[in-house]
């Protein structure tokens, strides 16, 4: 009985095989987010695909239904097994879901124009085997076409751009086209042939085609030109913090400079009070000589400029709101990680443990902070600091207690940790809060 369905509705299988290219396309600009390797996400896919189409062909050769009565809402179904088999936020995982459905929903268009040219009495619930076929064909070369961009530049986009809106925007511009063409499915052949619509419909869809593609090529540029306004605002900022270390040393180049050249004054009233037996006075005097020589010597954390430019900062940050500080900063050398994640790594998680000692009172407040290499290939950091104890949390973890939502400190450690394919653990006992970090070097 089900090979007989099959035989009298080869359309509807050839229909649903379209899921497979479909599948592939979602994947390819996600190929850096993968939880699996790529033969067994194929595996998986094929696994699932295959028998669903079998099945849902049979169930619209045997009930006689509307192909697209069990296509269009199996869409929904299809994503949360598309988000289980991709390491990647919800807002990235639905712009690449939609946009790939909105792409795929134009070979349809074409094969009922092409199936109306074969059979112009016809409809699109009854589709032929012929119009199938080609929109099968037609989703596949798409798939081939846009397969190498897809992998190379909007799989780059994926990794790097971490603006939810910007996300939820391409989503809404792809539903519009997926909406629409939906809405144009031609139920009835004969509207096709209303004047020159039979014409003007292939090429009112290549047009919409194309400015879908436009519209995705701008968002990609859109990307690359944040992106690196946001990079070169991060690295204005270290630039302006090297200044300021630059600025420190060479104060303390002229105090110990000025120290130097006095010493021999100090040296005078030293051996006076030594003849006198003034031991009181000799260690009063040694004293402040060395709290002025190392009173404005500027903390050496780590050999790249930059960052330790950054510990500076925030360590005397830290130690004008009465913070006590114990970082042990231990990078790789040279530096197998990027010099702006890890600032904003780093300037995040002290920025957060300054904000955290602000609510306690003087003699409370305390951050630790500890990078290491561990066995040369993964960088492990951990920051703990003081704080009073209140926290807010949601389903997807610790919130922000300066607004509603998820902190974007936080949410920027977690970008970073992500891109090197590392983790984020965050946790809080009493009045102690926990950031570890791994990263992958």
């Amino acid at each position: 009985m089900i090979i007989m369905s099959f035989i009298q509705e080869p359309a509807s299988l050839l229909q649903f095989l379209i899921l497979l290219p479909a599948a592939a396309s979602c994947y390819l600009p996600a190929k850096e987010q993968m939880k699996y390797s790529a033969a067994k996400t194929a595996a998986l896919c094929i696994g699932f695909l295959v028998p669903y189409s079998l099945g849902a062909a049979w169930a619209f050769a045997a009930l006689d239904l509307d192909v697209n009565i069990m296509l269009l809402p199996s869409l929904a179904l299809f994503f949360p097994l598309y988000r289980c088999t991709v390491d990647m936020d919800f807002p990235r995982c639905l712009a690449i879901y939609v946009g790939v459905c909105a792409i795929e929903t134009f070979p349809a268009q074409f094969a009922y124009s092409f199936d109306a040219h074969l059979h112009p009495d016809s409809g699109a619930g009854n589709f032929s085997p012929e119009a199938a076929l080609f929109q099968l064909g037609l989703s596949c070369l798409m798939a081939a076409a846009f397969a190498w961009p897809a992998a190379r530049y909007f799989s780059w986009a994926v990794s790097h751009l971490d603006f939810p809106k910007i996300w939820y925007s391409t989503v809404a511009l792809s539903s519009v086209f997926l909406i629409f063409n939906v809405l144009a499915i031609p139920w009835s052949y004969s509207t096709l042939k209303a004047g020159r619509l039979s014409y003007l419909f292939p090429m009112l869809e290549g047009c919409a085609l194309a400015v879908l593609t436009i519209i995705y090529v701008l968002f990609y540029q859109g990307a690359r030109l944040i992106l690196n306004h946001a990079e070169l605002k991060e690295r204005s900022r270290l630039l302006e913090l090297e200044s300021r270390q630059y600025r420190s040393l060479q104060m303390h180049m002229q105090q110990t400079a000025r120290l130097r050249h006095d010493f021999r004054h100090s040296l005078r009233l030293l051996s006076s009070l030594a003849e006198q037996g003034d031991i009181r006075n000799i260690q009063m005097h040694l004293a402040e000589y060395s709290r002025q020589l190392a009173g404005a010597e500027p903390g050496n954390y780590c050999r790249n400029a930059a960052l330790n430019a950054l510990f500076g900062y925030y360590h005397e940050m830290a130690h004008g709101a009465g913070i006590e500080t114990d970082w042990k900063i231990g990078l790789p050398e040279p530096l197998t990680v990027s010099e702006l994640d890890l600032a904003s790594l780093f300037g995040n998680l002290l920025e957060n443990a300054i904000d955290g000692c602000q609510g306690l009172p003087e003699g409370s407040r305390y951050s630790c902070l500890t990078a290491e290499v561990l066995h040369g290939r993964m960088l492990y950091v951990v920051s703990t600091n003081s704080f009073r104890g209140e926290v807010k949390k949601g389903k997807d973890g610790y919130c922000s207690t300066k607004h509603s939502g998820k902190g974007m400190g936080l949410t920027s450690i977690g970008a970073v940790a992500e891109k090197y394919h590392g983790k984020v653990q965050v946790s809080h006992s009493g009045e102690e809060f926990f950031v570890d970090v791994v990263l992958k070097l």
